[in-house]
């Protein structure tokens, strides 16, 4: 089993940065890919980055994130993180993180690839 609690969000303004983070519990964390994903209000959750098991040599991101957000993680910390730099009134959404734990045959985008999930972390960007 693991756990998932995200922290770090909040209210800032369009342009400002906001580190999210999301603590596991379990020794189970550094072979797990991690991922974040969000869901603003009246909308579907979506892929936002993630992380692979281990070194995290390899990294993936939305589009709509590129260059802005940098995703990594703390095996030592059973952390990962989420640096969000740049941020725009469109970024507010709920933020979730979620473990791939046991490989599923789906997309690494797909809320189905990940086994477990945090209860997400309100972002609010003002502009």
């Amino acid at each position: 089993q693991v756990q998932l609690v995200e922290s770090g969000g909040g209210l800032v303004q369009a342009g400002g940065s906001l580190r999210l983070s999301c603590a596991a519990s379990g020794r189970t964390f550094s072979s797990a890919a991690m991922g974040w994903f969000r869901q603003a209000p009246g909308k579907e959750r979506e892929f936002v980055a993630r992380i692979s098991s281990w070194t995290g040599s390899s990294l993936y991101y939305a589009d709509s994130v590129k260059g802005r957000f940098t995703i990594s993680r703390d095996n030592a910390k059973k952390t990962v993180y989420l640096q969000m730099n740049s941020l725009k009134p469109e970024d507010t959404a709920v933020y979730y993180c979620a473990a791939d734990l046991v490989y599923s045959g789906s997309d690494y985008f797909a809320q189905s690839r990940y086994d477990y999930w945090g209860q997400g972390t309100q972002v609010t960007v003002s502009s």
